[in-house]
């Protein structure tokens, strides 16, 4: 098991919505990309809109969650997920990321 380091941990709630990151480089063999990520966009109260993660990335890939489902995605890198994720969530929600701290 290898170590991790914390690259993004931050939580903002806007406009009814929730933006939850948490982005951390590993040596962890169950993460062969070498990274560690949720990034989540919901509803306050629970309900997911969209939701980048790698929790089980050795057996199940990388996912994508919404309200429809979820789907195996390919990995672009994870400065290219980051910046789709950006993109959906101010396109499915009022949220303006480039306010948050």
């Amino acid at each position: 098991m290898g170590g991790y380091t914390t690259v993004e941990d931050w939580t903002h709630v806007e406009a009814g919505y929730v933006v939850a990151v948490t982005i951390r480089t590993t040596e962890d063999d169950q993460y062969p990309s070498g990274w560690d990520y949720s990034l989540h966009l919901g509803r306050v109260g629970g309900e997911t809109v969209v939701r980048y993660d790698n929790a089980h990335e050795r057996t199940k890939g990388h996912e994508r969650h919404t309200r429809d489902g979820l789907e195996t995605i390919e990995f672009p890198g994870m400065l290219e997920l980051y910046d789709r994720f950006q993109r959906e969530v101010e396109n499915r929600s009022p949220v303006t990321l480039d306010r948050v701290p």
